[in-house]
């Protein structure tokens, strides 16, 4: 690592320089009253957007805003549409959110010949469809759609059931892609034989590439698949399984974690794509952006809503292998999985959500020193290119487009929600001032093809619908006086990678508590029970866990797999049996794996405890001194984030990352403005 220090060193010096520049020639910080207006400004473009795309382009599966068209990308069944419903409920459009969910209800079919893509299906098409009918089916979202009768649900199954082919492999890992009418072809499942004529070129002057020739020719493209494509199914297909009470859903997803985190390195990283047949890494790339990032995301956020407390033991585990190897201090790199070493110092856009998952996970401070960094690439060019080029300073070749992604939006609204510091709302005011003059366009938003010309090109996205603006929205309504479904509903929610909203409803995160607490009732007949209001007045001690009045994803036992209902009939209060701790945590399956120790960790098992404030924090707690299982407090008030300290957790040799010297810098330039503290009262 020593070799990144002085291009780091660099960077953060000019980004210090160039940040201040900018803080001396912002006028003040936004208003509540500036707030509203720009709340409202961001409401307009969802409907110059979702308008221009219903009057041009449905029902096809995206708008081509320059030319107002229309134009199917996935899997022409009105892919925009469903994209947007939750949008439209969150923004209480009750009219259009009704007539959208009935005309899917009547006309959308999935028994098409038609090949796609499982890891888009899944969180546009399947999130959307469960989004939408867990508003449209709940009276106190206040979106409650007399007429509804599950339709979505229904859609929801039936899709999710045409995908369950792509998960038969000998890995669990399913395919890249499978056809909604045959499943997948078993003849593309096997390899193609080399032409003689390519055997002729590997064996002369071409033997250089023989290993792409191996991975392009020998092996189908389908059966190569990006951990982020095989990991980042577990919140749509589990919702689904506590919908319909048939497990299957949850089980197969669960396993494609289990296939892909099986495979790990020694250091606890994974690469970017694999064979899901061989269970071979075909790109040992680690990092935290492209093909991998939300297999991070699912892992905390699948143990937040559905309180599987193996996703959080993985992603502690994940969590800090990227912290201590891929962490340059502010920046992020891509290193090889197995020896650590360094192959791209860039920044790619998609690593732009990392600083919102750190503050779901408690880990504020880096937090805000990554967004600072990743923000002065969007002041630089009014949008964040695909790729930015750490050592060179300057865009990568062939990565210079903006598509209108959400995931700087989406860490800036975290990051506001948990300080509410104004620096936030300044930077989504840039970011709304950079859409609305550069992307604009005749029928909605388009792609930009050029950063640094700022060229347009004709395209819009779904996901500018389903998360782009929606987290400038939130992000505004917030500062203006949040008054919506997600801030002040009945639920907590979780947001899927695609932005659909996923509620903590007691059907979907205590499916599995049965009688785990006092005065649990539990309803074993009725499959599709209806989502009750739990009364959690009495505090109860069980199998060392304390239980308070609210949500509490972690209160449910744990299994390594969605078990049967039991055969009790009627409703019934009483205590589960404990479980042991390896049945608690699900870590059996590890034993095979050869984990390696770093260098400095304690070999003692890391305690666990969540201790409350205004909202329960998971602290990971590395100097537990006891060396067996690790045990779990849990404390409930109003949300849950987790806290991993990976400077504790591994201890860093002094030339692994020049943290002070960069941290140094970051503090000094906060110091040096003050309006960039963060509020403790938060």
């Amino acid at each position: 690592m020593e070799a990144v220090k002085p291009w780091i060193l660099l960077f953060s010096i000019l980004l210090l320089f160039s940040h201040i520049f900018i803080l001396t020639t912002l006028a003040e910080g936004v208003t509540p009253q500036e707030a509203k207006l720009l709340r409202d400004e961001v409401r307009g473009m969802f409907y110059h957007a979702f308008d221009g795309y219903m009057e041009n382009a449905f029902p096809l599966d995206e708008l081509r805003p320059l030319t107002c068209e229309g134009e199917d990308t996935l899997g022409g069944y009105a892919l925009t549409l469903i994209d947007s419903l939750d949008t439209l409920a969150l923004l209480g459009d009750r009219e259009r959110f009704a007539t959208s969910v009935e005309w899917i209800g009547k006309n959308l079919r999935f028994d098409i010949n038609k090949t796609v893509s499982v890891f888009e299906t899944t969180i546009r098409i399947l999130g959307g469809l469960l989004s939408g009918h867990l508003i449209a089916s709940d009276y106190a979202t206040g979106m409650k759609i007399p007429s509804y009768d599950n339709q979505l649900l229904h859609l929801c199954e039936d899709l999710a059931r045409r995908l369950l082919p792509a998960f038969d492999t000998p890995t669990g890992i399913p395919f890249g892609s499978v056809n909604l009418l045959h499943g997948v072809d078993e003849h593309e499942s096997k390899a193609k034989p080399l032409s003689n004529e390519m055997e002729i070129a590997i064996l002369s002057h071409y033997w250089i590439n023989a290993y792409f020739c191996f991975l392009f020719v020998l092996t189908p493209s389908h059966i190569i698949t990006s951990t982020a494509g095989g990991g980042t199914l577990t919140l749509e297909f589990g919702v689904l399984s506590r919908l319909t009470n048939d497990p299957i859903f949850e089980q197969v997803t669960k396993n494609a974690v289990h296939g892909l985190w099986a495979r790990r390195s020694k250091l606890n990283l994974v690469g970017a794509h694999i064979n899901v047949f061989t269970g071979e890494w075909t790109q040992k790339d680690a990092g935290i952006g492209t093909s991998i990032d939300s297999f991070y995301e699912y892992l905390l956020k699948a143990y937040l809503l559905f309180g599987d407390e193996e996703y959080l033991f993985i992603f502690q585990e994940a969590y800090g292998a990227a912290m201590y190897y891929l962490y340059n201090d502010p920046w992020y790199v891509e290193v090889n999985m197995d020896s650590a070493a360094i192959v791209w110092p860039l920044f790619n856009s998609l690593q732009a959500f990392w600083p919102g998952l750190q503050v779901l996970a408690g880990d504020i401070d880096p937090a805000i020193r990554t967004h600072t960094a990743f923000f002065s690439v969007w002041k630089r060019y009014g949008f964040t290119p695909e790729g930015f080029n750490l050592a060179t300073l300057s865009v990568q070749h062939g990565q210079k487009s903006y598509p209108l992604r959400p995931e700087l939006m989406e860490s800036t609204y975290w990051l506001y929600k948990a300080t509410r510091n104004p620096r936030y709302l300044d930077a989504g005011r840039d970011m709304v001032t950079s859409l609305q003059y550069g992307a604009r366009c005749p029928c909605g938003y388009c792609h930009i093809s050029d950063v640094e010309f700022h060229k347009q090109e004709d395209h819009m996205e779904s996901f500018f619908l389903a998360e782009t603006v929606k987290y400038l929205w939130l992000l505004f309504d917030l500062a203006a006086g949040s008054d919506n479904l997600v801030e002040n509903g009945p639920y907590k929610y979780i947001f899927s990678t695609e932005g659909h909203l996923l509620p903590a409803t007691p059907q979907i995160s205590l499916i599995r508590e049965h009688c785990s607490y006092f005065g649990a009732y539990c309803n074993n007949d009725d499959s599709r029970q209806d989502s009750r209001t739990l009364d959690l007045s009495t505090d109860h001690q069980e199998n060392k866990s304390q239980l308070y009045r609210g949500w509490d994803p972690s209160s449910s036992p744990s299994d390594n797999t969605l078990r049967e209902p039991t055969s009790i009939s009627g409703s019934m209060k009483g205590l589960c049996p404990g479980l042991t701790h390896g049945q608690k945590f699900g870590i059996s399956y590890l034993a095979s794996t050869d984990k390696k120790t770093y260098e400095g960790e304690s070999t003692s098992q890391k305690e666990a405890t969540v201790v409350p404030t205004q909202s329960a924090v998971i602290v990971s707690n590395p100097d537990a001194e006891s060396t067996g299982q690790r045990e779990v407090t849990v404390v409930q008030s109003h949300s849950l984030v987790v806290v991993s300290n990976p400077e504790v957790e591994f201890s860093q040799p002094d030339d692994k990352n020049d943290h002070d010297k960069d941290q140094g810098l970051i503090e000094e330039e906060l110091e040096s403005d003050p309006s960039q503290d963060i509020d403790e009262g938060a």
